[in-house]
């Protein structure tokens, strides 16, 4: 959907938020050499600035105007962009506010308020998918498979909680893996305690205990609105993962290039499934997408049970878009580019508004 001409005078906003230190830029400082194993992906991968530059720059070669802010926790720093500048859309990387996630929806909002069209999901999916329990209730009601589960506001659980072993446990406010590690599948009472303990400790409640589904991974990106595209399936390989180690996406696994795991799990695309369950898996990606009203772009995770059956574990609504991740690698094998995939998901955010004027026409209007 590159539209050169039409474009040329669109002015995009990419905006994100990051007051941390670049762990990313630390790692240009290890030496492979000193891993103790062979790394099969690199190690020096690129920081997050580079990762948003990147963007922009793709945007730039489909013929956008782009500007890069990181407003760093600073809202004058976004009002000034939001009310000075007057981009005609956002391209909205936002992941936080203030270190808390939850207010991800906050700064959605204040795009509403504003009325400049921007990028990926509104402030009620962002929410709603944060909460993982709700979520997953709200799928059950559309009839969409998701495993059972107990949501703990304490870090406690009777032996009588009617979940079959093995069961997964992870904070219910969080994404991108965080807190699920290697010790995260338990398969009785005790280890289920124990974990349980551990996961209060380090996070907010509530906790979600879930049962395990042993089968496949997928990852289904979706694309668009009307309709939404289900693109070519993502299956992950565990098979050279250790003895130990479950067959899992850790946040080792997908963030951390120093872990072993992440050098032993590889991304199949596509998937490796006969037409009836790809066909089978699409249809209840695409359903969770709807029912939790995502819009423009997201990632449906699923497991396959034993007997093909998908199940929904979550929904991501504005997922990573850097270039070699699950949904830029499902969004290449359906025949767009980088840049491609980019430029249709700001021209769904141009078609939910008017295209605003810039700065400089405004202020010659006062």
């Amino acid at each position: 959907m590159s539209q050169h001409s039409q474009d040329k005078q669109t002015f995009v906003a990419v905006v994100y938020n990051n007051t941390e230190e670049d762990q990313y830029e630390k790692l240009r400082e290890v030496d492979p050499a000193t891993l103790g194993f062979t790394p099969v992906y690199k190690v020096h991968v690129a920081t997050v600035l580079e990762e948003y530059q990147a963007i922009v720059h793709a945007l730039e070669r489909e013929g956008y105007r782009v500007t890069l802010l990181n407003f760093e926790d600073d809202l004058s720093r976004l009002q000034h962009l939001l009310f000075e500048e007057a981009p005609n859309v956002i391209f909205n990387l936002v992941e936080m506010f203030q270190g808390d996630p939850r207010l991800e929806s906050a700064i959605a909002s204040l795009f509403d308020l504003c009325d400049i069209p921007y990028t990926g999901s509104g402030p009620g999916a962002l929410d709603l998918c944060q909460n993982k329990a709700i979520a997953k209730e709200l799928l059950l009601k559309h009839g969409i498979a998701t495993p059972g589960y107990r949501l703990l506001k304490k870090p406690e659980i009777s032996r009588q909680h009617k979940l079959r072993y093995p069961l997964i446990v992870k904070p219910a406010r969080e994404d991108a893996s965080v807190g699920v590690e290697s010790g995260s599948v338990v398969y009785n009472h005790d280890q289920l305690v124990e974990r349980t303990q551990l996961i209060f400790e380090s996070f907010k409640p509530p906790v979600l205990v879930e049962e395990f589904i042993a089968g496949k991974e997928l990852h289904v990106s979706i694309l668009g609105n009307d309709p939404p595209q289900a693109l070519p399936i993502i299956e992950f390989d565990f098979s050279s993962l250790p003895e130990e180690h479950p067959a899992i996406i850790t946040y080792g696994v997908k963030w951390n290039p120093l872990d072993l795991a992440y050098h032993r799990v590889h991304a199949i695309c596509p998937a490796q499934l006969s037409p009836a369950i790809e066909e089978a898996v699409k249809d209840q990606a695409l359903r969770a997408y709807q029912a939790v009203n995502c819009r423009d772009y997201a990632r449906i995770d699923v497991r396959l049970d034993e007997s093909g059956v998908p199940y929904v574990l979550e929904v991501n609504p504005n997922p990573d878009l850097t270039e070699s991740v699950s949904f830029m690698q499902s969004a290449e094998k359906s025949g767009l580019s980088f840049s491609q995939t980019l430029a249709r998901i700001v021209q769904y955010a141009l078609l939910r508004g008017p295209k605003r004027r810039s700065g400089s026409q405004r202020q010659n209007d006062r």
